[in-house]
Order: C-alpha cells, then structure tokens, then sequence
C-alpha cells in the first residue's frame, strides 16, 4: 500500500451531523434515528454525531453504544475493562460487573434515564490511543485501531477535532489494495 496519510482517508468534522453536549439521552436516540435514516436514504454520508460544546467547538462524538453506555451511570466509575480483557483477567471484569451492579435492571428506569442524563454526564474526552493527526501515516492507525477496538479515531489538529478516521475507510482501502495483489 502507498504511504498514506490519515488525511488521505479522514472525514472533515463539517460533514457529520452535530449534537449538544447538553443533548438528553432521549434526544440523542432522536438525533441518532434521523441520522440513520437520512444515511439510508443517501442523503447523508454519516451516521456518527459529534457533540458540540457550548460554543460550537466538537469535543467528542456519540453513537449507539455511547447511548447504552449513558443508561448505566456505573460505567464511569470504571476505566479498565479494556486492560484486563486485553491480558486474559475478563474474569476481574465478570466481578466487577456484579460488584458495580451494571445492567441489573436494564430497562426498569429507561424512560427517567433518557430523560434526565445529559451527554455531559458521561461523555469522556479523547484518549491519546484515540487520536491521530492528518499528518500521520495510516500505518500508526491499524496499531491504533486492532489494539484498542475503536470504530473512528478522532484526527488533531491544534489541539482540535478536525475530523475522524472511521475503521469501514481504512477497511474499505485495505480490502481494495489486497484485492489488487491478485490480480
């Protein structure tokens, strides 16, 4: 594959559809839906929403399994399910579970969940393993991508989100480039 640059592959942040920070969660699955569906459709490319601060500044983004992980406030108090899946002790992450009481009642209180957490309440920054600038070479993301298990990094650029590098792209590239092998 020819050395390229994430921003080769990357999705400028204008292209994604926005949400507030102070978005609910109810207002999150809204905005999730419309954006599904105008995917489908062809009206849009994107389906991912990037969250906005208050003054218009993209500062992380939300997607399905960001709204499950908003329903169960527990999530926040725990920061290592990754490291020990990563080196074999998911039983530590079994127990914890128990422990931390996560999805004990899933859908008991969905409806005040939705209506009262907020993006703000769970939405984490960035991580350095989640990030990339436009300048870097694809091959520093696959490392990226295969040891951390995200969907999209977020591309930096002063200190800003100035787009995302989604896996389906690299995907999409790897899979054409090996087909061409073959040919």
């Amino acid at each position: 594959m020819e050395a390229l640059t994430v921003r080769d592959l990357m999705v400028a942040a204008e292209k994604f559809p926005k949400i507030s920070l102070q978005a609910t969660l109810y207002e999150g699955l809204s905005a999730l839906e419309a954006a599904q569906e105008k995917f489908l459709s062809g009206e849009s490319e994107q389906r991912i929403l990037l969250v906005e601060d208050e003054a218009g500044k993209v500062i992380g983004k939300f997607s399905p399994i960001d709204l499950l992980g908003g329903l169960e406030t527990n999530y926040g108090r725990i920061d290592v399910e990754n490291a020990l899946n990563r080196f074999g002790l998911h039983y530590v992450w079994t127990s914890m579970q128990r422990d931390y009481n996560l999805w004990e009642n899933p859908f008991k209180d969905l409806c005040r969940k939705a209506e009262g957490v907020r993006i703000k309440d769970f939405l984490k920054a960035p991580s350095k393993g989640q990030t990339a600038t436009p300048d870097d070479p694809l091959n520093k993301c696959f490392h990226l991508f295969v040891m951390n298990r995200h969907d999209a990094l977020f591309v930096m650029e002063n200190h800003r989100i100035v787009g995302l590098l989604r896996f389906s792209d690299v995907y999409r590239k790897v899979s054409e480039t090996m087909k061409a092998c073959t040919r």
